[in-house]
């Protein structure tokens, strides 16, 4: 057996955990990064009372069970090196059978790893800052092509929302997502990771705000899924699916296995093959409506690959731009 590389830059996204819970009233409220006049200062904010006050970050623990009906025959490896027959047997041993005690353990697990991670840019892509301007530009060009494709109207007049799931210190909000929507709510569970992203966001001529966006145009996912079990992948997709407005989409970007799986035992992550996640995005009822894969990346790494997912039928995923515009134009956010 070939040694595996550990997956070098997985984004802490334990926040789908808690994001499976809306309807708690512990759920914790996204930040949410707005645009300003240049005249106003930076501040912390409630979109109620416009009073200068403290974020308090709440998580909800309560579990959803969500079987997945798909048998993966694919076998795959962990960190260690020992074979699984498959996925199936695998996620038993690690997560267990309806078993929320062993299920919290692996997300708990999962966070204390990240706790113990620096928040800067080399911290949480695991050593790889380099890579960090090559990921920056790829991820741009696939979004100006979304952009350009699903939402024409931008910057005349419509307004985008995005949520930044597994934020982690806000570097792809900075460097990416803030210069082409309107608000970015930020969700992540790792409380340093928030404070750095504060930090970062300030100079940016933002404001930092707490706040339940309801619809989003985009849900970008980078680095991040490999935490969830099979079950709450398909549990998150379907919760989140009721927050995207007409048009949006999940735009996931992740390491990709060669086949079947690899686990990394020490951050609790898996790594899928595309085959994997194209039987996931089946069961979530999501279509893949680009992809495209990640140039520039040294050798020894995991393939990456980025998936535009709609919730569409194929048919109409497939249609002609002009025809796509007048079906799928999402309405103006009215604040």
């Amino acid at each position: 057996m070939s040694t595996v590389s550990r997956e070098p830059f997985s984004f802490c996204a334990f926040a789908f955990y808690w994001f499976l819970k809306p309807d708690s009233p512990q759920t914790k409220n996204p930040l949410t990064l707005k645009k300003k006049p240049s005249d106003q200062s930076t501040s912390l904010t409630s979109p109620q009372s416009q009073l200068v006050r403290p974020i308090h970050l709440k998580f909800s623990r309560r579990l959803l069970h969500v079987r997945v009906a798909f048998n993966m025959d694919s076998g795959g490896i962990d960190s260690d090196g020992r074979e699984f027959k498959n996925a199936e047997e695998m996620w038993r041993e690690e997560v267990g059978e309806a078993d929320p005690m062993k299920k919290s353990q692996w997300y708990s697990q999962g966070i204390a790893y990240w706790q113990g991670v620096e928040a800067t840019v080399d911290g949480v892509m695991g050593g790889y800052e380099n890579i960090n301007v090559a990921d920056i530009e790829a991820s741009e060009a696939f979004l100006n092509t979304l952009l350009s494709e699903r939402f024409p109207d931008a910057g005349r007049g419509q307004k985008l929302v995005a949520l930044d799931c597994g934020s982690g210190i806000g570097r792809i909000s900075k460097n990416l997502l803030i210069r082409y929507f309107n608000e970015v709510d930020l969700l992540e569970p790792v409380p340093h990771f928030l404070d750095a992203a504060r930090t970062n966001l300030a100079p940016e001529n933002l404001m930092v705000m707490e706040n339940r966006a309801v619809n989003f145009f985009g849900v970008p996912l980078q680095w991040c899924i490999g935490h969830l079990s099979d079950d709450d992948f398909v549990s998150f997709f379907k919760r989140a699916l009721v927050g995207l407005k007409t048009g949006g989409l999940f735009v996931l970007k992740e390491n990709i296995a060669r086949s079947g799986f690899v686990l990394d035992k020490e951050d609790k992550s898996v790594t899928r093959s595309h085959l994997y996640f194209k039987q996931l995005f089946k069961q979530c009822g999501l279509n893949v409506y680009k992809m495209k894969n990640q140039k520039g990346l040294p050798d020894g790494l995991f393939a990456v690959k980025m998936y535009a997912l709609s919730a569409e039928s194929p048919q109409r995923v497939g249609i002609t731009r002009s025809a796509k515009m007048k079906l799928i134009r999402p309405g103006i956010i009215i604040d």
